[in-house]
């Protein structure tokens, strides 16, 4: 939207052309998204609040987190509206992959709006019916998909890009539309069940999406990407902004999130922020890379699906609770160390998949 405006503007006065530049946009995305959390954050908390907008705790979970009761939750609503306000103000609104992103993220956040809606403001607690909101997941990844494989122009925009190598790459062909569709449901989950403790899920969301925004940065640069060897997606260097913006609004939530909570991110955030880093990791071509840098989501994913499967099988359970961060809080880990060590992994695991960059 500003974008448009300095565009006219720069033809009356040439200072307003800085404003074309990626990289300051990117800046201004990341600062706005970030006053607007920080400036609206109490209200909203305050408003949520009044309105008894209220977590509530599993009682076969760990004791300490009874007095979290009450905390109130669908703080990522505010996250979300900060995401959009910075990209629509930065972005430009002409590049069909930045509408692809603002689609899927405003889908996978009213699923997760419903879903909170009647956990906290109906008092169901199922939520909204686990058919029903793995339909419209499914119905929000599989057309985002098709209309990434529709509007693909070159080879390189659908293929498997296999980190650490060069020259090599898998042809997906229409199983494009599959691993795309995998990738945005699978992440929107992830997230959804690593956001079990104070600040778990929102750090690593920022680390991965900063780093994102350097793989969109250089994905989208045909220069840089010819000489890093990166598979050239042309527009697909706007996605910077959205990174940005999500790096942002995620800070600032963080601010009000960090332990202990003043609020929770609810699953109308964490299922819309896992969503935009996989459609946004797909475009770039990083899908391996995204599951490399979440590794902290995918460690979440899989001890519940393991712990699932050990209980149905042998009647056993292989941890003590699952996801596995409560496995580690009833070992008897407070529960500030299991949040940053986790970050501590993720920071570490974001530097293994920025290496991806150079070595090939």
């Amino acid at each position: 939207m500003l974008l448009w405006l300095t565009q006219w503007l720069s033809e009356y006065a040439s200072g307003f052309g800085v404003f074309q530049y990626l990289t300051l946009r990117a800046i201004l995305g990341v600062l706005t998204a970030l006053a607007i959390s920080l400036l609206f954050g109490p209200a909203f908390i305050k408003k949520l609040r009044y309105h008894q907008i209220g977590q509530a705790i599993r009682t076969d979970g760990p004791q300490s987190h009874l007095s979290k009761a009450g905390t109130p939750t669908m703080g990522g609503a505010l996250i979300l509206v900060a995401i959009l306000i910075s990209t629509l103000l930065w972005a430009d609104l002409s590049n069909f992959y930045v509408w692809v992103v603002i689609l899927v993220t405003g889908v996978f956040g009213a699923v997760g709006w419903v879903d909170d809606y009647r956990k906290v403001v109906e008092k169901d607690s199922r939520g909204l019916p686990a058919r029903w909101k793995y339909f419209w997941q499914s119905a929000g990844g599989l057309v985002s998909a098709i209309a990434l494989y529709a509007y693909s122009d070159t080879p390189a925009e659908t293929q498997l890009i296999i980190p650490f190598f060069k020259d090599f790459a898998l042809e997906l062909g229409v199983g494009f539309i599959v691993l795309t569709y995998f990738v945005i449901v699978g992440s929107s989950n992830a997230v959804n069940l690593t956001d079990g403790l104070d600040g778990l899920a929102i750090m690593p969301t920022v680390l991965v999406a900063g780093a994102l925004a350097i793989f969109a940065y250089v994905a989208g640069h045909a220069h840089f990407a010819d000489y890093l060897h990166f598979p050239y997606v042309a527009g697909s260097g706007e996605l910077v902004v959205i990174c940005g913006a999500m790096v942002g609004a995620g800070l600032g939530f963080l601010w009000f999130n960090t332990y202990p909570a003043q609020v929770f991110m609810g699953d109308v955030g964490a299922l819309a922020l896992g969503a935009a880093l996989g459609v946004m990791a797909v475009i770039v071509r990083q899908e391996i890379v995204l599951f490399i840098m979440g590794g902290v989501f995918v460690m979440e994913t899989l001890s519940v699906i393991l712990q699932v499967a050990s209980f149905k099988l042998t009647g056993k359970r292989i941890f003590r609770m699952a996801p596995i961060h409560h496995h580690f809080e009833l070992k008897g880990w407070p529960e500030p160390k299991v949040i940053v060590r986790f970050w501590i992994i993720t920071v570490i695991l974001v530097l293994v998949g920025l290496a991806t960059l150079k070595v090939r």
